[in-house]
Parts: C-alpha cells; sequence; structure tokens
C-alpha cells in the first residue's frame, strides 16, 4: 500500500508512563505503523505482526481509531474527519473494523442510565455523588467485572453497541428525590410499554419500568470488555446497591414472573434499535435464558436476535439480571453465536451472584 501520514491526534494511554500524548502523527506504510509523539516528536514503530483488533470509528465530525499493541488497548482522537477515507482504505486492508455512527441525542444518554436504573422503576434524575455510603459504594464497585473475571484475549473497549445500554464506566449514580418526566414518545418511553405489554402489567405495578417501582442508593457500571474468540463477544455489568434487602425482594418477585427475561431483552432491543433509528423485526423473538447458578441468589435472563446498521450478519443480545442481598445486577452481552457464548456467561451470572454473596453488606 501506500504510505500514509495523518497529523493531529491524540493518544491514550502513553506508549510510555508519563509519555507524551500530543501532539501525534500516525505514519502507515506496508511495515506498519509508525507514532511520532510529543514535542520534539519520538517515534514508535510497530509492525503490522504486532498490531491487532484495529478499528475506527467515525462519530459525526470527529474519528477515532483503536488499536491492541502488547496486550494494552490503545485509542486514538481526531477533533475532524480529515483523511478519513484514506485511513478507512488502510483499516479495511489490514482486516480492522470499520465503524460510522450518528452522534447520539442527549436522550440517549439519559436513556442509557434510565434503563440500568429499570429495577428501581420511574425515572429519577441522577447526580455524581461518590462521597456517602463509602462501604457501601466501595461493595458495588467491587461486585462489577473486571478483565481478572475473564479469559486471555480480551481488552476494554468503547463506542460499541452497549453503549446505549450501559452508563460510562466507573461513574457513580446516586439517586435524589428529584423525578423527571420525560417526553412523551421517549426511547424510555417506548420501551416501558414494549416491556409492560409483554409481561401484561400495568405501569401504575411495574416495578422495571413503572410507577411502583423504587431507586438505589448506588448505581456503578463496569467497562465495556470485548474479544474476537467464540464468534465474538462484548459485555458488560452494571451494579446496583439498595438501602433495604426488602427493595430487591420485591424487585425479584417481577422478576420471577415466567416471561420477565424474554420481555427484559425485547425491551433493551428497543433501545439499542431506537439509537438506529430503527425497529427490529418481528421475527426476531426474544426468549428467556435461566442461567445455570451454584451460588444463593436469583438470575433470570434473554435473549434476542438484533438486525443493525452496517453489520452485515445479526448478532443476539442477552441480558442477565442477578439479585441477592442489597443487590442488583445487570449483565449486557453482545454475542456473535449465544449457543457458543452460553457457557461463558453462565460462568460470569455465578461470578457475580458469588460477589454478592461475599459482599459485606450482603446481610446489612
Amino acid at each position: 500500500m501506500s504510505a500514509l501520514r495523518s497529523e493531529d491526534w491524540q493518544v491514550q494511554p502513553p506508549f510510555v508512563p508519563h509519555g507524551p500524548t500530543s501532539p501525534v502523527t500516525l505514519l502507515f506504510d506496508d511495515a506498519g505503523l509508525t507514532q511520532l509523539a510529543g514535542i520534539p516528536a519520538v517515534a514508535w514503530q510497530t509492525p503490522w505482526s504486532e498490531i491487532a483488533n484495529l478499528e475506527l470509528v467515525r462519530v459525526g465530525g470527529r474519528m477515532m481509531l483503536f488499536a491492541s499493541v502488547g496486550g494494552v488497548r490503545y485509542l486514538w482522537r481526531h477533533r475532524d474527519t480529515d483523511g478519513y477515507d484514506e485511513l478507512r482504505a488502510v483499516v479495511s486492508e489490514r482486516g480492522g473494523v470499520v465503524v460510522e455512527r450518528r452522534p447520539r441525542a442527549s436522550v440517549y444518554a439519559v436513556v442509557a442510565v434510565v434503563l440500568l436504573a429499570s429495577f428501581a422503576g420511574g425515572i429519577a434524575a441522577w447526580v455524581n455523588h461518590a462521597n456517602q455510603g463509602a462501604r457501601e459504594l466501595a461493595d458495588a464497585r467491587h461486585v462489577n467485572l473486571t478483565l481478572r473475571d475473564l479469559p486471555s484475549g480480551w481488552y476494554k473497549t468503547s463506542q460499541t453497541v452497549l453503549d446505549y445500554l450501559v452508563s460510562p464506566p466507573n461513574k457513580v449514580y446516586t439517586s435524589t428525590t428529584t423525578t423527571t418526566t420525560p417526553p412523551k414518545d421517549s426511547v424510555f418511553t417506548e420501551a416501558a410499554s414494549v416491556f409492560q405489554k409483554c409481561l401484561g402489567v400495568s405501569n401504575s405495578r411495574d416495578r422495571m419500568y413503572g410507577a411502583a417501582g423504587q431507586q438505589p442508593d448506588y448505581q456503578v457500571s463496569s467497562p465495556i470488555f470485548n474479544t474476537e474468540s467464540l464468534k465474538g463477544i462484548q459485555l458488560a455489568s452494571s451494579a446496583q446497591y439498595y438501602r433495604t434487602t426488602s427493595m430487591v425482594e420485591k424487585d425479584t418477585r417481577e422478576m420471577s414472573q415466567t416471561k420477565f427475561g424474554a420481555c427484559f431483552a425485547d425491551a433493551s432491543a428497543a433501545i439499542i434499535m431506537a439509537g438506529y433509528h430503527s425497529t427490529n423485526p418481528a421475527s426476531d423473538v426474544a426468549s428467556d435464558w435461566r442461567p445455570t447458578t451454584y451460588d444463593k441468589g436469583f438470575a433470570r435472563g434473554g435473549v434476542v436476535t438484533l438486525a443493525l446498521p452496517n453489520i452485515p450478519s445479526k448478532v443476539q443480545l442477552v441480558m442477565a439480571v442477578v439479585t441477592h442481598g442489597h443487590y442488583e445486577i445487570t449483565l449486557s452481552a453482545i454475542v456473535g453465536s449465544f449457543a457458543k457464548a452460553k457457557t461463558l456467561l453462565d460462568g460470569l451470572v455465578n461470578t457475580l451472584l458469588s460477589r454478592t454473596e461475599n459482599s459485606s453488606s450482603t446481610s446489612a
């Protein structure tokens, strides 16, 4: 291929501890990728054989380049799309992934938070307020998944389909007494309608999306993790800590209904498809998933097939809910094949249950 030079990037993390992160110039040729970073510029040359998981993402008027080198996931950001077509050709030639997305309207960012708080029902205003209840917050962080829970070959990622469902990693949300009413045609309202019609529950009695719910004290999500094995998987967990165990028990009663797993998957799919200004075909019917568990607690899930724009083959959305003690945890996953991923997902559900069992707040 012909050499390509692209300037004005920023990189995270730096290639060496405390090293330069901007300005960065990227040079692409047949040998590999060369990064020139800082003033004066320091060069790092990486052959293509050592670069994995190459991904170019265009969102509105900016672009991002991801690559794994030496087990580290690097992100280069560019404030505009100058040279995008040439860079796209390079990434495609090297077997990478190219993704183009519309910028999400603010409603989707709000919906991601509200959806993960759906066990609380209603629509609360969330604020970043991490200075209270240090023990409870520490426990909420502890129960989430980390890279150590996953096999080798996994890495953290961003700008994925799960962004429509998962709030920013490690950002802490706490409930307030203030509630707001969403627009009549909001994405959340549509998801609530899908769920309530599927389960056969009225809004006044629904604890997931409706008026009967209660707010958790804390909510925090893990990063989104990715692997190319098992036909491809992206997944994340989101933990909620509730003030009393009786609040969780009331939510669990609703989750124990026969169709809950499928209905929750359908509602979550509605959120994702709204992000693409689309709907899922009626033929893609969700099914229940009952994870095989060995620890105390409750687990229920569902699986639904998605036909996403710009993705040639269909994928499956897997949603699972784990409850025990003061905790309700969501496991969200996009998989290429649920049949191939099921054993791994069963194990992760058990990991989450074991964390709630060992939490210092379980029996409080």
